[in-house]
């Protein structure tokens, strides 16, 4: 079965009227899927964008399955960067007969992408299209690293997988309780404690699964760099943007991250050499003024592809000769914590060892971490994301 029978072609005058853009645009870079299905053996793209016409399981923000050719209409119009951009945009997945076809749909879609090597740029629709994203790696057979970018945790209160229907507010009941299990770990960014009961945290912590609130990124953006650079996989939910910066979501709420701050994440996200593929999810056009947020999103994709074009390929750590080790001891001498600094970038990874013993050929699990935690480990105390971490290799 080919892929163009998932996909539905564009219509590309729609964002190139007239041949009006410049050919620094993305809109003359970008190859349109508008009659023919392109080559995705011969021509060897980076990124393949993919809308998705799918809102019948997003709650409270029907007429977000209508959003996907809004943004591009924007992204096409922004320039190309220092860069020479391989990017296709493989047109839209339309809603199936079943919201669970449009899941399987989109889960095939990104499965063949990845095993291409080409990174997947979902524009949904309703952010329940996570699970399908996250389902292409159990076709994969990967474990994954999952961030959402969320003022709330999309999880329903009963945590049983069987009787909850998936949704945006309780795709996450899915995920966590799929089998077999493939989510290795799993983080929220940007939480609104008044949106979240206390019994989802004690969740979140028994899992040991990492939540940061939204204002531990209050003036300290650079924070989300090591969350992100962990993930195999991202959904981004725009309500977690301030609705004064993005108001076309039906569950925007008065606080939020920045628009400069959600550039800045997406950017961190495209440098990111493990991240196989990102969702941008819930931008409903009904709810917009004058194209702002339609905008903000395409400033965000397009900070996402410059991201990309400016990978440090420093994952994984080769040749060794680029980086630098740290080694630090703790107080009672339990434990030696090694770090690793990259000549390249200065970004910094902590090695957890197998409690057990070594995985396959893999003697520790390499972490992205901060400076800070380095410090921590030196003045003899142990990081949290290291302890966290070797709990979930036992």
């Amino acid at each position: 079965m080919s892929l163009a029978d998932f996909l539905s072609p564009l219509d590309a005058k729609k964002f190139n009227p007239g041949d009006a853009l410049y050919v620094s645009q993305l809109g003359s870079k970008v190859e349109i899927f508008s009659s023919d299905f392109p080559d995705l053996e011969e021509q060897k793209f980076d990124i393949a964008i993919i809308g998705v016409l799918e809102d019948r399981n997003a709650v409270d923000n029907q007429g977000c399955g209508l959003g996907p050719d809004y943004v591009r209409e924007k992204l096409y119009s922004l320039y190309e960067g220092s860069y020479t951009t391989k990017i296709v945009d493989l047109g839209n997945i339309r809603a199936g007969h079943r919201v669970a076809d449009t899941y399987i749909a989109l889960k095939t879609v990104v499965t063949e992408l990845i095993k291409k090597d080409i990174v997947p740029l979902i524009i949904g629709g309703g952010q329940d299209l996570t699970y399908a994203q996250y389902m292409a790696y159990e076709d994969l057979e990967q474990k994954a690293d999952l961030v959402v970018i969320d003022p709330k945790f999309d999880l329903d209160d009963s945590f049983d997988a069987e009787s909850i229907e998936t949704s945006s507010k309780s795709y996450l009941n899915k995920i966590f309780l799929h089998q077999p299990n493939y989510l290795f770990n799993f983080s929220n960014i940007g939480y609104q404690t008044y949106f979240v009961n206390q019994e989802s945290l004690r969740v979140m912590e028994k899992l040991l699964f990492d939540v940061h609130r939204l204002g531990e990124f209050t003036n300290s953006i650079p924070l989300v760099e090591p969350i992100v650079r962990n993930a195999s996989l991202i959904s981004f939910d725009i309500s977690a943007v301030r609705a004064s910066d993005a108001c076309a979501n039906g569950n925007a709420t008065p606080n939020g991250f920045y628009g400069e701050d959600a550039c800045q994440m997406c950017r961190y996200a495209g440098m990111s050499d493990k991240l196989t593929s990102i969702g941008f999810y819930e931008f409903n056009p009904a709810y917009d003024r004058n194209g702002q947020t339609a905008m903000l999103l395409a400033q965000m994709i397009w900070y996402f592809i410059d991201g990309f074009y400016n990978r440090k390929k420093d994952f994984p750590l080769q040749p060794k000769s680029q980086y630098l080790i740290y080694r630090a001891s703790l107080k009672d001498n339990s434990h030696e914590l090694v770090f690793v600094k990259s000549k390249k970038s200065d970004r910094w990874w902590m090695q957890v060892p197998y409690p057990t013993g070594p995985s396959g050929n893999e003697r520790y699990h390499l972490v992205p971490c901060r400076y800070e935690d380095y410090q921590i480990a030196v003045s003899g105390e142990m990081p949290d994301l290291w302890w966290r971490t070797y709990q979930k290799l036992i």
